[in-house]
């Protein structure tokens, strides 16, 4: 039992090693199929870990040194992992910002027309709005 929560740990560490490399290099389009390989890498630790701690299995000296080794690789890669996932985040809202900023038209400054003259600032069309009682 205690082999399969091993290999689960290994298969995640593994998942997460690479999806950080992917996220690292900002190959987010390379990082998308990587999160499917993670979250089914989870799901199936969750599993072994749920199995093992029913059996209440303990592990002998040389696993315990191992899924102690383990887990401390999983902390360090899972805190990278969340923030190399925020970083790409940060950056794709600055994408998305940057997009919408440039397709908006500009309020304030009418910006320059033809033979360098200022155009007039774009106002807002007029409302009105009535109500009765």
């Amino acid at each position: 039992m205690m082999d399969a929560l091993l290999n689960a740990g290994q298969r995640l560490a593994d998942a997460l090693t690479a999806e950080n490399a992917a996220l690292h290099s900002l190959d987010l389009s390379g990082a998308v199929p990587l999160a499917r390989a993670k979250q089914q890498a989870t799901e199936a630790f969750a599993a072994a870990w749920t199995a093992t701690a029913r059996t209440g299995l303990s592990a002998d000296r040389a696993v315990k040194s191992s899924t102690v080794e383990l887990t401390r690789r999983l902390q360090s890669l899972t805190e990278e992992n969340r923030r190399l996932l925020e970083r790409a985040l940060a950056i794709q809202a600055q994408v998305i910002e940057s997009i919408a900023g440039a397709t908006l038209p500009r309020a304030g400054n009418g910006g320059y027309g033809a033979g360098g003259r200022l155009h007039a600032p774009r106002l807002p069309p007029a409302f009105a709005l009535a109500n009765r009682a």
